[in-house]
């Protein structure tokens, strides 16, 4: 089924990167779900082929695409293989990342560069490579799937929280350009919550313990369900996934240094448990590279995450009602915040 079919039968054309994993890997998935073609842009060759199995039986079409996207020229020349597979691209999500979970002061200055060359760039890159094919169209949707990290930084995390509140600010300036330009090409922002994918395996991780999610720990399918609906909805500046990413958001808008006393207290042990990592980590190489294997898209949270969330409902039908519901929840979590500060 690969290739074969045209750009003129079912479904659309959708990029994601970082597809062969965690949220990218259900992200395709739910793409395919819906008959759509889907270019799966990745470094593990294990993964991209479960993944690529996976698209084509949920009733999709894969096109694999083995890229690292901090490098342009690569993601440049892998955009234009899907140009010359199906004619045009219709959506664009960009989801590639690592990450390093160390104090500030223990990550080399090469391991902050990769982190920022694959997470921010990464993101420029590929948003970058969309528009050259979307703006002579005049129509195209492009996700930047995000993170509460976009706006709060949390300890521990620097490269990464940096790189994404870096992707917040390139992508809000080029949603002014777009809507300057009044062009028929959309971006959007999907912000989310701690996630039940393999990333806290294969990361490179200097804490003691093993690292984990921040609770509460949602599927990687709730994400997924966010980032298909914002691409087809994407008037929408961003959307938020999960209560404790609106809760994190809003607090941090209302009493932010309320909020850095109370991550100080807390987010150091809440990213890690007893044990250390078995896998190796995927900051230089794929974790699932020639000699790795297939993660597909859970970690090993399942037993305490959730595949649901009310918050993510009320934010694709907000109203009077969901607004009043989500900022109620904000003041609630500034509260209890303000409450453990003084204890």
């Amino acid at each position: 089924m690969r290739k074969e079919a045209t750009s003129h039968e079912r479904g659309r054309v959708v990029v994601v990167t970082g597809a062969s994993g965690g949220v990218g890997r259900a992200t395709v998935r739910a793409f395919a779900a819906r008959g759509d073609k889907v270019a799966l842009l990745a470094r593990g060759r294990e993964g991209l082929a479960a993944a690529a199995d996976e698209v084509e039986r949920a009733g999709g079409e894969a096109l694999v695409i083995g890229v690292d996207v901090s490098d342009a020229k690569a993601v440049d020349d892998a955009a234009q293989q899907v140009i010359d597979a199906y004619g045009h691209i219709d959506v664009w999500v960009n989801n590639a990342f690592t990450g390093v979970f160390a104090p500030f002061t223990e990550v080399t200055p090469d391991e902050f560069r990769r982190v920022t060359e694959v997470t921010y760039l990464g993101y420029v890159f590929g948003t970058r490579a969309a528009l050259r094919h979307m703006l002579p169209r005049d129509r195209g949707t492009i996700v930047q799937v995000g993170s509460a990290l976009a706006y709060r930084g949390i300890p521990l995390q620097a490269a990464y929280c940096g790189a994404k509140h870096a992707i917040q600010g390139f992508n809000e300036s080029l949603r002014c350009e777009l809507l300057h330009a009044r062009s028929g090409v959309r971006t959007t922002m999907v912000q989310l919550p701690g996630l039940n994918t393999p990333q806290f395996d294969w990361v490179l991780n200097r804490m003691p313990g093993r690292a984990r999610p921040v609770a509460p720990v949602y599927q990687p399918e709730v994400a997924a369900r966010a980032i298909v609906h914002a691409a087809s909805h994407a008037r929408r500046r961003e959307y938020w996934v999960g209560g404790s990413t609106a809760a994190t958001l809003i607090a941090n808008a209302v009493v932010p240094g309320l909020l850095d006393r109370y991550l100080a207290r807390t987010n150091v042990d809440a990213q890690q448990e007893a044990g250390r990592p078995d896998g190796p980590a995927n900051l230089w190489s794929p974790a699932d590279g020639p000699h790795g294997r297939d993660f597909g898209a859970h970690g090993r949270f399942d037993d305490e995450s959730t595949g649901d969330s009310p918050q993510q409902w009320l934010s694709r039908n907000r109203g009077r009602l969901g607004a009043a519901l989500t900022a109620g929840a904000g003041v609630l979590a500034a509260r209890r915040l303000a409450g453990l500060v003084r204890r």
